[in-house]
């Protein structure tokens, strides 16, 4: 039998047939071991082979391969930094929802994602949530991360899943799709599914006044079948987002805006940082390069994901600021 991986907790996969059947399932123990770095061996949105245990009272499936991915998504693992964690797999299209404030979205983590979307060759579109509750500081700098990220080619979005702004648009671009959604905890994903789909009522919860931050409602990546003929893999929030296998010269290709000025660069192996005509250094000093974009490159280039992991809340947006100036 073969059918996608729907849900996954870890230990166990509900996975659905072609023919629309739902089958809790397992894997068997050389194949969770075989070959395999991830924290996860298989991930929502896998395409997996199984067969029905019959040797039980209980209708298990028993997982014997995984077809080949045509993308995914993957992160460096928080607590094993020395392994990755795949969030989901076989992906259409991805939505990094982004809040200004409450919880805020740091430029660093914007860039971080959208890397990773590129180097899996996943079209990536920025989804700004909550604009019910900006103010005129917050819509000034949503404006201006709307300008820096769509001059780049990237799709910008403004929803308020509260005050349902927003969604037909977000909902058209879903169509015929497998879509996901990202983001930090608290920046409204589930709630924006449950805008989108009320019957699905999935749970939410508040912000932290404290902290500011997001608490965790969606513990597993779970993917659903919408009335609007598209399907959505809720994600859990993330915090950090650690780059997973970059060589040093090709995390520039990652950058759309620093990939088009690459031929013009004295060096083809140009690392865009002390090397002598460099086209990439050029145009950031003409302001043609958002600072806070090169800031992000120089990060991931240097390898500090641990220091980004521990300091992750430290405000991002000065190099937006230097960018203004």
């Amino acid at each position: 039998m073969t059918g996608i991986v729907y849900k996954s907790t870890g230990s166990s996969y509900t996975v659905k047939t072609f023919d629309n059947q739902f089958f809790e399932c397992r894997i068997k123990g050389k194949f969770r071991m075989k070959g395999i770095k991830s924290t996860n061996p298989l991930a929502v949105g896998d395409i997996v082979d199984f067969e029905l245990d019959q040797t039980t009272d209980e209708t298990i499936g028993q997982i014997h391969n995984i077809q080949d991915r045509k993308n995914y998504i993957v992160r460096k693992s928080v607590n094993l930094s020395k392994q990755t964690h795949i969030i989901a797999s076989n992906i259409d299209i991805v939505f990094l929802l982004i809040t200004i404030n409450n919880p805020p979205t740091t430029t660093s983590f914007i860039d971080r994602f959208l890397v990773t979307a590129e180097a899996y060759g996943i079209e990536a579109i920025l989804v700004f949530n909550k604009i019910d509750t900006y103010d005129e500081a917050m819509k000034e700098e949503q404006l201006f991360l709307e300008f820096v990220y769509s001059q780049i080619g990237y799709k910008c979005m403004k929803v308020s899943a509260l005050g349902k702004e927003g969604i037909e648009s977000l909902k058209n671009e879903m169509l015929g799709k497998v879509s996901m959604f990202s983001g930090h905890s608290g920046v409204g994903k589930s709630t924006l599914v449950n805008a989108m789909e009320p019957t699905l009522n999935l749970k939410t919860k508040v912000i932290s006044e404290q902290s500011k931050q997001g608490q965790h409602t969606t513990t597993f990546a779970e993917m659903y079948d919408l009335s609007f003929d598209a399907r959505i893999i809720d994600t859990p929030g993330i915090k950090g987002f650690g780059i997973v296998d970059m060589q040093p010269t090709e995390i520039s290709d990652y950058f759309p805006e620093f990939f088009a000025l690459k031929e013009q660069c004295k060096f083809n192996n140009c690392l865009h940082k002390e090397e002598p005509n460099c086209a990439v250094k050029k145009a950031l000093d003409e302001n043609k390069i958002a600072w806070s974009r090169y800031a992000s490159y120089l990060k991931i280039l240097e390898g500090d994901d641990d220091h980004y992991r521990q300091d992750l809340y430290n405000d991002d947006r000065v190099a937006s600021d230097e960018t203004r100036k």
